[in-house]
């Protein structure tokens, strides 16, 4: 079987991640490596509108890293995805021009991809697994960043999508100041999600739903969290179901819990430790919506996601294309 070695980047408001693979002719996928770094690339946007300085320096230095992470792994190509924070920035322009640089060797420009392709990207590399072991579907897929959720929900491919402007920054710097937060202050965050998930109701049928899938940071936080693992292990997560009820106390649980508390959760990312909280709410909601509306009782984590999606579609073009 031949194969390709492909490099995906993936900058969302939060984090930049970076996921090296052999592509097979066959569609499957093989890691060699996987990064990330919190960089909060969208510190401040939703109130400056601008990408701030120690922040575009963060994310450039880590995209130099990564650069050299794939020369280095000898890499056939690279695709880089910027997501929600560069989309909203005034200064966008000087962040694309360093990832240009940074990637020069491989003529790779960043990409400020459409919200559907985003959505079609995050849903190919959500559901493999789940179709190879036959889960139910459809599949609602919700990739919660730290400026933008996205759901996306579908059976082979995405059939309906929606993003709302509702993250695990985002939320924090609107409304939970205090450590912890106090009650008046996740009151407020929780009727500006409902609100957005609401919007989202109208364009995407939760009461379709066979399988909820979460993705990203916040989501496999909280399911460490409820496995009570004393060390992030990807390979306990990855695929993990939960019940409702365990979902909804270790998201509690978080947000309720100081910095400090928080910090010293051995599977704690150090980057994710003051924003965990609002994103576990909107897990939180998420998952209690689609038991009010799909009577679900479960619910399942995945560690892939749209990097999976940007590698596999570096093989295939129609990977993402809508």
């Amino acid at each position: 079987m031949n194969t390709t070695r492909v490099g995906a980047v993936d900058c969302g408001t939060n984090s930049i991640r970076l996921l090296i693979a052999d592509v097979g002719d066959d569609g499957g996928l093989r890691d060699v490596t996987r990064e990330m770094q919190i960089v909060r690339l969208g510190r401040g946007i939703d109130a400056t509108g601008r990408i701030a300085p120690e922040s575009m320096e963060r994310t450039l230095t880590t995209a130099r890293e990564y650069a050299g992470a794939c020369a280095d792994a000898g890499c056939d190509s690279v695709r880089f995805v910027a997501t929600s924070a560069s989309r909203d920035a005034a200064n966008a322009d000087e962040f694309f021009t360093g990832v240009r640089e940074a990637f020069a060797g491989f003529g790779t420009a960043p990409e400020v991809i459409s919200g559907d392709e985003e959505a079609a990207l995050s849903f190919t590399g959500a559901t493999v697994d789940l179709r190879a072991q036959a889960v139910p579907a459809p599949y609602l897929v919700v990739d919660i960043g730290g400026g933008s959720t996205e759901l996306v929900l579908g059976e082979h491919e995405v059939e309906q999508s929606c993003s709302v402007d509702i993250g695990s920054v985002r939320m924090t710097e609107r409304h939970l100041h205090d450590d912890p937060p106090t009650e008046e202050q996740a009151w407020a965050a929780l009727a500006d999600i409902t609100r957005s998930l609401e919007e989202a109701a109208q364009v995407v049928d939760l009461t379709r739903v066979a399988t909820l899938v979460g993705l990203a940071g916040s989501v496999t936080t909280v399911t460490a969290h409820a496995l009570g693992l004393r060390a992030y292990d990807a390979e306990q997560i990855h695929g993990a179901e939960l019940g409702v009820d365990e979902v909804v106390a270790a998201t509690g649980s978080l947000l309720t819990m100081t910095a400090e508390q928080r910090r010293g959760l051995g599977f704690m990312h150090p980057g994710r430790v003051d924003v965990i909280g609002a994103g576990a709410l909107i897990w939180r909601t998420v998952v209690q919506r689609l038991q009010r509306d799909a009577g679900l009782l479960t619910v399942r984590t995945s560690e892939q996601d749209i990097l999976d999606g940007i590698a596999l579609s570096q093989v295939d073009p129609g990977i993402g294309a809508r």
